[in-house]
């Protein structure tokens, strides 16, 4: 299903594909992400998560 991971540029309200591809990873879970469900980030991590559950662990380790 997933073929080649992509090279994102996370940014306040969208991200810019710098390398193409259909997916991320998940800075947490180490999970696949499709690019079309990419909803969580951290811009200044520049960090994709694949849940609002992982976003929430990473804000907290913080």
């Amino acid at each position: 299903m997933f073929k080649k991971l992509a090279k994102i540029k996370y940014l306040p309200n969208n991200f810019k594909v710098i390398q193409n591809g259909d997916h991320v990873t998940c800075a947490i879970s180490g999970k696949k992400i499709p690019l079309e469900k990419l909803t969580y980030w951290n811009v200044e991590l520049q960090e994709a998560y694949f849940s609002y559950v992982e976003a929430s662990l990473k804000r907290d380790k913080s």
